[in-house]
């Protein structure tokens, strides 16, 4: 006779498959609760909650690339001033400036390598040797070929200016190779700072000083009559004093744009957000551009002296504030702005004297009237210096916007 736990007997049959049952119901229901948790809805409820509670995560992963290579935390700030992030919008994100945001994230931030040591909190370029003697070198070659010229006539006087405007050309583009003039340490924008477009615009201008001012009185009187003899009281007036200025001037303007950036750079350091940042640059710019000015009459003044010429001051402070704007912004990444203006100022000032000229054709005196009224009333002079002075506002107004912010001032690790 078989016992209860027989496997034969109905009974127990069926206790068996009642067990079999219950356990595929189990493993189904296991299977279900799985695959419900790897679904990507339940994958993304758990991240939204943990972005939601730790914001300045999300803002990690959209900028790991520049946390990553940021040597401080003020590399980082500059970067995110740069993508448009503001002390409102680091509000946001539970910091009260967009400096604090930055610390966080560089402590957060996951080096893939060993990180190097940290640099000290304000690294500015010193005064060096090579920078400095640069720049005294198209001051000393202009004064060199001006006093050639006032020693020679007839065909050597000729060759010492051909030879002189060379060598004044090569020294003024040694001088803005290096130091606190040159663009290609800063900000990798060397071959667009020192293109032959930028050169010949700069070119043109300064040429305009030493010929344009006597060339245009001459067509206005009905000239020129000749070719410029190299004097200040030919029929062709040749400008040397404002000219030798703007050389020598390549030394204030060298250590006006070093201390700029000197300063700038501490007060980035001791600033704890960019608008309390930018209202302390603002002033600091002011100062430097009006330092700059006064070097520059000082030193009209003296050559004009020296030379026995007239200094032409209004022309040629214009002038030089509107190249040391240019070069400022040029120095630190902002290169469009002056590009364009100089290329404006270049082609208003060669406009001038061909519309006097196309004014001596039959029916088209109107042409050479706005310049010949000018001309008449306020001297030839007053053409470029208005032409620069327009220019020169113009990028100072751009400057105070552009030069106040901390992404202008970041630290590149150039060494000049």
């Amino acid at each position: 006779m078989s016992g209860p736990g027989d496997p034969g007997r109905p009974g127990t049959a069926e206790s068996t498959r009642a067990r079999a049952e219950r356990a595929q119901a189990d493993t189904d229901a296991l299977t279900s609760m799985s695959r419900a948790a790897e679904s990507p809805a339940a994958r993304r409820q758990p991240s939204t909650r943990r972005l939601a509670v730790d914001p300045v995560k999300t803002l990690l992963h959209q900028h790991r690339e520049l946390c990553e290579r940021a040597v401080d935390a003020l590399e980082i700030a500059a970067g995110l001033e740069a993508h448009g992030i503001t002390d409102r919008t680091a509000a946001r994100f539970r910091h009260r400036d967009v400096f604090s945001l930055a610390e966080e994230m560089y402590v957060r931030a996951s080096h893939e390598k060993e990180p190097p040591p940290r640099p000290p909190v304000v690294a500015v370029p010193g005064a060096r040797t090579d920078w400095v003697l640069l720049t005294l070198l198209p001051g000393a070659l202009c004064a060199a070929t001006v006093a050639g010229l006032r020693l020679t006539h007839g065909q050597p006087r000729l060759a010492v200016a051909v030879v002189g405007a060379l060598a004044v050309s090569l020294g003024l583009r040694a001088a803005l190779a290096r130091g606190p003039l040159g663009a290609a340490a800063r900000t990798g924008a060397g071959p667009a700072a020192h293109s032959p477009g930028a050169r010949t615009r700069t070119c043109w201008l300064i040429a305009y000083a030493l010929l344009g001012d006597g060339f245009l009185g001459a067509a206005v009187a009905g000239g020129p009559d000749g070719p410029p003899g190299g004097s200040a009281d030919g029929p062709w007036p040749v400008a040397t004093a404002p000219v030798l200025a703007l050389a020598l001037a390549c030394v204030p303007a060298a250590w006006c744009a070093h201390l700029f950036t000197v300063r700038a750079r501490r007060r980035l350091a001791a600033s704890r957000g960019l608008e309390e940042f930018a209202a302390s640059v603002r002033p600091l710019l002011l100062g430097t551009f009006a330092l700059y000015l006064c070097a520059l009459a000082a030193l009209l003044a003296v050559c004009g002296a020296v030379l026995h010429e007239p200094a032409a001051y209004a022309q040629a402070l214009c002038l030089g504030a509107l190249l040391l704007l240019a070069r400022l912004l040029t120095v630190h990444g902002f290169t469009r702005a002056p590009a364009l203006v100089l290329t404006a100022a270049a082609a208003a000032e060669a406009a001038a004297p061909v519309t006097v000229l196309a004014g001596r054709l039959p029916g088209a005196g109107f042409l050479a009237a706005p310049v010949r009224t000018l001309a008449e009333a306020w001297g030839p002079g007053s053409i470029p210096a208005l032409i620069c002075a327009a220019g020169a506002l113009t990028l100072l107004i751009h400057a105070t916007r552009t030069l106040t912010r901390a992404s202008a001032h970041a630290s590149r690790g150039e060494q000049r």
